[in-house]
């Protein structure tokens, strides 16, 4: 405890100190038993701490916006995942890092160290905005528009910590593209930016086209888009607005159907924006200007005596050259990506990679979508050096973001979630494709990516191949299977399509599966004809009848019954997700969290932050009304829906007397979105929230007095 107070001595930042003791805090609670484990499990995951497969141990999400990192960060974690985890960094689809089979009480200590550099663990996880991904070339992107870097770092400096997005009914992500090749997947994404310039009266004026409602998962839908030009000074007051939106109307009870995809399934997009258009009034602000220098340029390397670099292999050099290496659109300069397999890399490879590059590329690195990473400012000359020493570290590898460079989620490693091992099958069909189509290193129009269940953490749902972990009932045994899905991916300016299911085979029938799909393609595809467009020509049930004698499970032999890297017959062992938290249903637990969050209304407050001191009023008179119903037994699944029952069981039968003027509870709790955050509104509304809770907190007494 003593090392863990002396690393906060190191921080200087009283926000950060503060949540790390809070922490370190109601983990003593939580062991004492005093609070409960639903509840807690909600708290530690919006701190970037998530249950892992494995009993007793934590994953540990470090949260990278739009996956920014330099070489003094991620050797503090390369150090860190030593000294409390698995020494090894995992890279993730949203540009995170990963790092596995960390001790609960020891994440306050190791969130203290991850913040002297500047790296969070707030809002990696949980019912929030997740982290804001971008293409990782912004900057250096030749078809890009302007560089989104400014404003991805901008949206998540606006949310973190924000009122309005801590207890959503379940997460919400949000992405931008560098250019129309919609390299971020803005399609996918609740709210996806692309970034658009038009010229008036003789200026550049900047903007975004808005993408929104996209999602993957069991049910993946596509987003629409809601405005072709966004101008860049709305771009947070909207997705202020939408995130309010969500919030309210949002379901709670069925995280199945929690995220906003659905919400606009059922209420009608042309609803949903007309409600974050009435939402517009109660934003922080109605302009917000960002900062273009918000996140500058990285140094290019000094010009120095590069050592001599003998090729001895030059036809592999010159794969890698024309596979890995890209021209910036800055005179001169080159970026180099390198391919990391399933996005493990341990962690003394990342120490030994960060001393091969440093000085040969600029001090900053981008995580990829695809699990690698991107240098920046390399010069020509130094590029034989750099081969040589990435070389030798195994991480020359050619074909990055080709269909030899597969995407994966950890799987049955450590995810609860997991239903196959699908680290392992994608070495497997790696090998495959590097020994028995090495011409496909130069393809960057097919991709295959691999999920360990339908979550699409891997990313499935975008791929040309997909696969996602599944299993099949054979004769009273469990096999582990694989959903096959072809055929999705981005289609360019915020126009994209979800991989099709076509058919479930064995997983151990994966690889064979792919040389089915490829070898077809090659035979019969048209010149020039790309995986999507031969799909299409030959539809759905071409490639089942194609896949079906892979499904036959008249021909299973021993080795069907086998998950990639394990010895035993395969037994699924699925835990409880913890993608979000779920819904705690105790009145005295809500009465608490009533006071925590008018404790921090009247903080809030007091610094003259009216626009915070609403909302957690507001959320203060949410909890404090699920309270009371509660204690009648009446249960809602969304804060608008809370507003409506409490009128209902509460207000017509007299049993709560409204302050003058309102007539019904919802009235009242709505004038949020009627007002502007002043501080005389502030004020009042402070003071219903006063009134509200003490009137809760009575009766929550006296029912208990009369039990």
């Amino acid at each position: 405890m003593q090392s863990f107070r002396s690393e906060l001595e190191n921080l200087h930042n009283p926000t950060v100190e503060r949540e790390i003791i809070d922490l370190d805090r109601r983990i003593h609670l939580y062991r004492e038993g005093k609070i409960d484990d639903t509840k807690f499990k909600s708290l530690r995951l919006a701190r970037g701490v998530y249950g892992q497969r494995q009993p007793g141990v934590q994953m540990v999400r470090i949260k990278l916006p739009f996956g920014k990192i330099t070489f003094k960060q991620i050797r503090r974690i390369a150090d860190l995942s030593d000294e409390f985890a698995s020494n090894k960094l995992h890279f993730t689809t949203r540009q995170d890092v990963q790092i596995h089979y960390v001790s609960l009480d020891r994440t306050p200590e190791l969130w203290a160290k991850l913040a002297e550099d500047d790296i969070t663990l707030r809002e990696a996880c949980g019912n929030t905005v997740r982290n804001i991904t971008a293409s990782p070339a912004a900057g250096i992107d030749a078809k890009e528009a302007f560089d989104i870097s400014p404003y991805a770092q901008a949206m998540f400096e606006f949310f973190l910590r924000n009122p309005i997005d801590q207890e959503m009914g379940r997460k919400f992500k949000i992405s931008f593209s560098s250019s129309e090749e919609d390299s971020g997947f803005t399609f996918i994404h609740d709210l996806g930016f692309i970034p658009k310039v038009k010229i008036e009266d003789g200026k550049e004026v900047r903007g975004f086209k808005v993408m929104m409602g996209g999602g993957l998962g069991a049910q993946p839908l596509m987003a629409s888009v809601v405005h072709d030009f966004l101008p860049e000074d709305q771009m947070i007051p909207y997705t202020e607005s939408t995130i309010r939106v969500f919030d309210r109307y949002g379901e709670r009870a069925n995280r199945n159907k929690a995220r906003f995809k659905y919400l606009i399934q059922k209420l009608g997009l042309d609803e949903v924006l007309r409600l974050i258009e009435e939402e517009r009034i109660a934003n922080k602000s109605k302009s917000f200007i960002v900062d273009r220098n918000l996140v500058p340029q990285p140094d290019a390397p000094t010009i120095k005596e590069i050592p001599t670099a003998i090729i001895e292999n030059e036809n592999a050099y010159q794969r890698w050259r024309k596979t890995n290496v890209y021209p910036q659109k800055q005179d001169g300069f080159y970026c180099v990506y390198v391919k990391v397999l399933t996005g493990d890399m341990p962690s003394d490879q990342v120490r030994a990679f960060v001393d091969a590059i440093e000085g040969f590329v600029a001090n900053e690195m981008r995580i990829t979508q695809n699990q690698g990473l991107l240098l920046k400012y390399v010069r020509p000359e130094a590029l034989p050096y750099l081969y040589k020493q990435l070389d030798k570290l195994g991480l020359a590898v050619p074909g990055f973001d080709s269909i030899t460079d597969i995407t994966t989620c950890p799987g049955t490693d450590t995810c609860n979630l997991g239903i196959s091992n699908s680290t392992e099958m994608a070495k497997v069909l790696e090998n495959v494709l590097y020994e028995e189509y090495p011409e496909l290193i130069y393809n960057r129009d097919l991709k295959i990516k691999i999920s360990g269940c339908m979550n699409s953490c891997g990313q499935h749902g975008l791929a040309d191949i997909g696969f996602h972990g599944s299993s099949l009932k054979v004769a009273g045994k469990v096999v582990p299977a694989v959903q096959v899905m072809l055929a999705g991916g981005p289609l360019g300016d915020g126009l994209g399509r979800a991989a099709e299911r076509v058919i479930k085979v064995p997983t151990k029938r994966a690889p064979q599966t792919m040389r089915s799909v490829l070898d077809d393609y090659r035979e019969n595809g048209l010149e020039h004809e790309l995986f999507k467009q031969y799909y299409d020509r030959q539809g759905k049930d071409y490639f089942y009848q194609l896949l079906k004698p892979l499904a036959d499970q008249a021909t299973l032999a021993a080795d069907d019954f086998i998950d990639w890297g394990q010895i035993g017959e395969y037994k699924p062992e699925i835990g409880v997700g913890e993608c979000a938290g779920v819904v705690v249903d105790l009145v005295a637990t809500l009465l608490f969290e009533s006071e925590e969050k008018l404790s921090w209304a009247h903080e809030t407050f007091d610094v003259g932050q009216w626009a915070d001191a609403i909302y957690h009023s507001y959320n203060t008179l949410i909890s404090a009304a699920k309270a009371l119903l509660l204690s009648k037994e009446v249960s809602c699944n969304t804060q608008v829906g809370i507003l409506r029952d409490f009128d209902k069981h509460f207000v017509a039968v007299g049993e709560v007397r409204l302050p003058e003027g309102f007539d019904t509870f919802e009235s009242l709790v709505l004038q949020i979105n009627k007002n502007e955050p002043s501080e005389s509104f502030a004020t009042t509304y402070l003071q219903y929230a006063d009134a509200f809770y003490q009137e809760a907190k009575d009766a929550y007494a006296a029912d208990i007095a009369t039990r």
